[in-house]
């Protein structure tokens, strides 16, 4: 007989004990997979969340705050960004570096759903997970001048129950409807899911959006006297930007912004281009304009190795301590019934069981317990996983599924072997060394 199904037969025979152990090693092994998995898909969203753009134009404040807002809808926006910093992107002195320039602004919400004003270059020409497009479930997206459209990321459709012909009034607060003459705003399209936080969004023509506040902030029937009005420069939440990658400079004062006798105010008195980079922008801006540029890769990186992933090592951990607890579990249990079994490696060991033979069968019986609960484990935590996804969903837009694996997992395998055979040890070396004729004398 193999000598694994000698082992597993053992198993068998103390099957209570053989159970609760392989249990209490199932739990860490649970634990680790679902932190695996989670930050592994949280991370890799991160990551990839930002990657149509390459900065935010924000105001100033926080980056870590711009980031939050603008990729993930968390929070406020940190200040505003007047208009004219759009028209210097597209056709100012920075155009030369820049591919797109894409206002953003966020406010107001629709049962529960974040309102973003945007221009229809939004979903023609960004990207999401670094090369997907975004596709139309329904519809179509909304074109510049049609003012009072929307197009409805494919979760915020489901919870506020919209479709393609949809009308519906923004509310300043959740809960509560503005108060305005405004136009409903029109759905004419609906995303395909995108597994990003734009799945949970309301998406507004940048020009209704501004319409809907000028007449929400607008006293009562001050719109109806006849009177015209003067309308207030716009002041965006961000402005996105896609750098161009092979720039050719244009001729001008050769101005480098980092340099010991930079000095801003020349610069902006002369009104030149300025021979940089992409890469200098970020300083440029920073010493010359009251806004700031943001990179969402670098700032997601730094939250990523400094918050999220210190948490992840946290739990890894504790869960690593379970582990190793049940480990311990296992090896007591194990090495407890060796009194018990003194008569059984004796009848071995007199039918002709090498002492290697016996101590083999012991380290197998640990190492199948391990493995035994390490599947158990991963199933388990892919359980869970699948579990506490749509509450994952909810809160950062991010969709994980049970069935999502992570290359490190397969870790487990080798190392759960690794410490069945170190806790397995102390029990095969008492059956090794032990004395067969005084385990055979009654």
């Amino acid at each position: 007989m193999p000598l694994w199904k000698i082992a597993y037969r053992s198993i068998q025979f103390r099957k209570v004990s053989s159970i609760l152990t392989a249990i209490s090693m199932s739990l860490g092994v649970a634990i680790i997979v679902t932190v695996l998995v989670i930050h592994g898909v949280l991370s890799d969203s991160f990551n990839k969340g930002a990657q149509g753009y390459d900065l935010i134009i924000a105001g100033k404040g926080s980056p870590l705050n711009v980031v939050l807002n603008t990729v993930f809808y968390l929070g406020d926006p940190v200040g505003g960004v007047p208009e004219s910093y759009l028209k210097m992107f597209r056709k100012g002195q920075y155009s030369h570096l820049i591919e797109e320039a894409i206002p953003v602004s966020i406010g107001h919400h629709f049962r529960g759903a974040t309102i973003v004003g945007t221009s229809p270059e939004f979903f023609s020409k960004l990207k999401y997970f670094g090369d997907k497009t975004y596709i139309f479930a329904d519809g179509e997206n909304f074109r510049s001048g049609a003012d009072y459209t929307a197009v409805i990321g494919s979760r915020a459709a489901k919870k506020a129950g919209l479709k393609v012909g949809d009308e519906f009034i923004p509310e300043a607060a959740q809960g509560a409807e503005t108060e305005t003459h405004h136009e409903p705003f029109k759905v004419v399209g609906i995303l395909n899911p995108t597994g990003t936080p734009n799945d949970t969004a309301i998406f507004v023509n940048i020009d209704g959006f501004y319409e809907m506040h000028a007449h929400h902030d607008e006293p009562a029937g001050h719109n109806h006297d006849g009177r015209e009005h003067a309308e207030e420069p716009r002041k965006y939440s961000v402005i996105l930007l896609m750098t161009k990658q092979n720039v050719v400079k244009p001729e001008g004062t050769g101005i480098d912004p980092n340099a010991p006798d930079f000095d801003p105010s020349k610069m902006l008195a002369e009104r030149s281009y300025v021979n940089i980079d992409a890469m200098q922008l970020p300083q440029l801006l920073d010493k010359t304009t009251d806004v700031q540029a943001v990179s969402p890769v670098r700032e997601i990186a730094e939250l990523l190795s400094s918050i999220v992933g210190n948490i992840q090592m946290v739990l890894i951990f504790l869960a690593v301590l379970v582990v190793i607890v049940a480990g311990i579990g296992m090896m007591t249990a194990i090495y407890n019934s060796m009194s018990e079994r003194k008569q059984e490696i004796a009848v071995m060991r007199a039918l002709g069981a090498r002492r290697l033979t016996v101590m083999s069968i012991i380290l197998l019986e640990s190492i199948l317990l391990s493995l035994g609960g390490g599947f158990l484990g991963v199933l388990l935590g892919h359980l869970i996983i699948g579990g506490i996804s749509p509450w994952i969903s909810e809160y950062t837009g991010i969709i994980v599924r049970s069935w999502n694996f992570q290359w490190t997992e397969t870790i487990l395998i080798p190392g759960l072997i690794l410490l069945a055979s170190l806790v397995g040890f102390l029990p095969a070396l008492v059956a090794y060394k032990q004395d067969v004729a005084a385990s055979l004398t009654p």
